[in-house]
């Protein structure tokens, strides 16, 4: 018998009447891409509320490495609860917060002394890392990329690229934000071959000292080592060095956004890890406290040391029960045996992405990722114009079937998969023979329309 187990059409009834009763009672502005009401989850699996088994190839969008409720994480959560909910960093210190701060700080890349500012959330972690920058160097620029999802306060919206889905309607936005191209391979001018591609953006991101901004006018230059939101892109190694060596020349400050790619999620920690490149600082979140709200910025001593006492912090920051549900989700993820599965589970789900990839040719433009970090990006024709009808329609029907999938991309028309890590090899074949059969019937209907 499978993970997956419907008792009902899904969603089923009391999914539907409580998301009835979300929309009446929560704002319209929030998005909620599935029409499911979940009651409990374990490992990669989720059950709603009408008793129906699903597995979660969404994983509250990459939060969940160490999988839905790993008991360690939840057996240290509760104890804490027991002893100490709250006391406010500012106010006092609990022992958790430093024990946090110093497992980042030795498992970070780098070999320079290190300091860990602790925070509540990924566009808090970016924009701490971005007021950290500018007090470090004295200047405000800031240089990100195109398809880039850094937040969605006032500073990291405007540091996030897609303008209608995340800024449309909310401007001004923050000013000395400077924005040049990301190098996606696929969509590399016609006739041009990887390398040269590499090589011409590389030269684009000189230029853009230039013709953009002077580089004594930056404070950071931020990147996403895999793009998330922007449709799990990863950044060519010689571009990452590109930005390495500029930023050292010039005495920028170069920010790794890890929230999404980070904490295993690619086989390794960090996903810049894979290039060898070491950044300045590093931002992270998400899977970093298997569901609790926490996050980090983590990097050089002498630049986390440069905001003045009182410039940084929040109420919330490391609270206790979110600090120890990280120390134990490190525990988890940070070992060779945990990261070199999470490898293993990247090959097995590439390989089965690119069977169905192949029978859908014209369709799936391509599968990519960075270990199990995965996308297909699919498009209406040969010209790779993008398609997400067909995307919203292979979600749906993933989700109708039993398999939580959700859309990604630039263009909206990317299925990204981020499975939780601890996730079965049965789990993954059941996974990808329903997500075969939901594609072929995705492409049948949008074609019948």
């Amino acid at each position: 018998m499978g993970s997956i187990h419907l008792v009902t059409h899904v969603p089923g009834p009391k999914s539907v009447d409580i998301v009835a009763r979300r929309r009446a009672a929560m704002s319209n502005g929030a998005a909620f891409l599935t029409e499911l009401a979940i009651e409990s989850a374990a490992g990669a699996v989720v059950t709603d509320v009408d008793g129906n088994r699903l597995l979660d190839f969404a994983g509250g969008i990459g939060v969940l490495a160490a999988g839905h409720c790993p008991p360690a994480v939840v057996d240290a959560i509760q104890s804490q609860a027991g002893d100490l909910m709250h006391i406010c960093n500012i106010v006092a210190t609990h022992e958790a917060s430093v024990e946090l701060a110093e497992a980042l700080n030795a498992a970070a890349p780098g070999d320079f002394d290190k300091k860990c500012m602790l925070m509540n959330s990924g566009a808090e972690a970016v924009e701490s890392a971005v007021k950290i920058a500018r007090a470090a160097t004295g200047r405000a620029g800031v240089l990100v990329f195109e398809g880039a999802y850094h937040g969605r306060t006032n500073m990291t919206m405007s540091m996030t690229s897609k303008y209608s889905l995340f800024k449309k309607g909310f401007g001004p936005f923050a000013s000395e934000v400077y924005r040049v191209p990301f190098p996606n391979i696929l969509r590399r001018p016609a006739g041009t071959d990887v390398d040269e591609f590499i090589d011409w953006s590389v030269q684009r991101l000189h230029d853009a000292m230039i013709g953009f901004v002077d580089p004594t006018a930056l404070a950071a230059v931020v990147i996403e080592p895999v793009q998330g939101e922007g449709g799990f892109i990863p950044a060519p190694p010689r571009f990452l060095e590109a930005i390495r060596q500029i930023c050292d020349t010039h005495g920028i400050v170069m920010v790794a956004d890890e929230v999404q790619a980070g904490f295993g999620r690619t086989g390794r920690l960090f996903s810049i890890e894979h290039s060898g490149v070491v950044p300045d600082l590093i931002t992270m979140a998400k899977s970093m406290g298997s569901g609790m709200p926490i996050s980090a910025v983590v990097g050089r001593a002498d630049l986390l040391d440069a905001p003045h006492p009182g410039g940084m912090g929040g109420t919330y920051s490391g609270n206790p029960l979110a600090c120890v549900a990280a120390l134990e989700t490190i525990k988890i993820v940070n070992t060779p045996e945990f990261l070199n599965r999470a490898t293993e589970v990247g090959e097995r789900l590439r390989a089965g992405l690119e069977l169905i990839a192949a029978k859908h040719p014209v369709r799936v433009a391509e599968v990519r990722g960075l270990g199990p970090m995965l996308a297909m990006e699919l498009v209406a024709d040969n010209a790779l114009t993008p398609d997400p009808d067909l995307t919203a329609a292979v979600t749906k029907a993933t989700t109708a079937r039993g398999l939580i999938t959700i859309r990604a991309g630039l263009f909206g028309n990317c299925v990204r998969f981020l499975p939780p890590l601890t996730i079965t090899d049965e789990q993954i074949d059941e996974a990808l023979a329903l997500l075969d059969d939901a594609f072929s019937a995705a492409v049948a209907e949008v074609k019948a329309r």
